[in-house]
């Protein structure tokens, strides 16, 4: 069995957790997650949508993309998931809102073909010009 992880935004108001391991982990070099988180680069774990439940607050949405709707905190803005249509049955959650990001790192980069160019992170991970959504 897998265990339990939990996170949550800046302010306290969303809580969720889940329970799956700690593994499809990415860094996203799209420029949607730079507008919309206002990072650099995001870093995400792909989980069973069914592993996942909030347990404190309720998330405010915002579809940034045909396939794709964001969750993020009404009060403190903080981006916690993402979930997409191109793969209904699992859901993205944001590695920095862990509560132990420290256990997550990151096993590949996505989008690298919209990588700011300046930036270089984790040479040695391999690296998708998209995202191979299996």
């Amino acid at each position: 069995m897998s265990d339990l992880y939990s996170g949550g935004c800046h302010c306290g108001t969303l809580r969720y957790q889940f329970r799956a391991p700690l593994e499809d982990i990415a860094h996203c070099h799209c420029s949607i997650c730079r507008r919309t988180t206002g990072g650099i680069v995001t870093t995400w774990i792909t989980v069973p949508l069914q592993a996942f439940q909030w347990t404190a607050g309720t998330p405010a949405e915002y579809a940034s993309s045909a396939s794709c709707t964001r969750s993020f905190c009404p009060n403190c803005g903080a981006h916690l998931t993402l979930f997409t249509t191109l793969s209904a049955q699992t859901l993205d959650i944001t590695i920095a809102t862990l509560d132990h990001p420290e256990r997550a790192p990151a096993d590949r980069h996505i989008w690298t073909k919209s990588r700011l160019p300046w930036l270089s992170l984790d040479p040695q991970l391999p690296e998708e010009d998209e995202e191979q959504i299996s």
